[in-house]
């Protein structure tokens, strides 16, 4: 919403181009998977990722393959226990950090005697859009389907810097809690900087760090990360998967 309404672009979510026909005024039409068109001068059309595997000759060392991926388990083990493999094609997490903590597993265990097995939870990410997404731990979704219970804490508030100039950019911001241990499990901001700033919000919930950690936390004023530390009462709730605004 911050997106369209600051650049003035449509974006349409959920969307999938069935088919793209150029038409005789060198336009495109495109077709989404509802059968809506969207007339355009030009595309460009980049979702998803290939594994390069391509020349390896997986076959004949009897490496198996799904598509152009390759599955390992926990250790990055793939089903020729001589053979491991990392990163983005084995089809897990493709990130660059990710990546090198894979492979760094992978050495300390075949090479330097520990048990050391993949660690996905909790990955910290971002999408460098305007204003940026940061995200780490579980979705509302997500969150619902692993725990059961959930505390949400969501504001949506016009930064201050963005208050003087009376500027109509808004930031929004989400925790997830799980109701029973009252852990955050979930992080999710757009805001200008978010990558930066969940970057170190990261550290607190893989560390285990609970909601009233975060309240006992003192927050930097003016900033708009305070609100992390500020948001005192759930937005609604999750009780055995089913949304409620407030609990009887």
């Amino acid at each position: 919403e911050e997106m369209e309404n600051n650049s003035e672009i449509d974006l349409k979510f959920n969307t999938d181009p069935k088919e793209i026909r150029k038409q005789d005024d060198g336009s495109f039409l495109v077709i989404d998977q509802d059968g809506n068109e969207v007339e355009c001068d030009s595309i460009l059309y980049a979702t998803g990722r290939k594994g390069k595997i391509d020349g390896l000759n997986l076959e004949s060392a009897g490496v198996h393959a799904e598509g152009s991926f390759i599955p390992v388990n926990e250790y990055s083990q793939t089903n020729v226990p001589s053979i491991y493999a990392v990163g983005d094609v084995t089809d897990r997490i493709a990130l660059t950090p990710v990546a090198l903590m894979e492979g760094h597993r992978l050495a300390d265990t075949v090479f330097g005697g520990m048990d050391r097995p993949v660690d996905h939870e909790f990955v910290a990410s971002t999408v460098f859009t305007t204003p940026e997404i940061g995200t780490v731990g579980y979705s509302e979704q997500e969150a619902v389907e692993k725990y059961g219970d959930i505390d949400v804490y969501k504001n949506r508030f016009r930064a201050m810097k963005h208050s003087f100039p009376q500027s109509e950019t808004y930031s929004l911001f989400k925790l997830i809690v799980e109701s029973k241990t009252q852990r955050v499990v979930g992080c999710h901001v757009a805001t200008d900087g978010a990558g930066e700033m969940v970057q170190g919000v990261a550290i607190a919930i893989k560390m285990g760090a609970t909601k009233e950690d975060f309240d006992n936390t003192i927050g930097i004023h003016p900033t708009s990360a305070e609100e992390l530390v500020t948001m005192r009462t759930p937005s609604y709730y999750y009780r055995d998967g089913q949304k409620v605004d407030k609990l009887e």
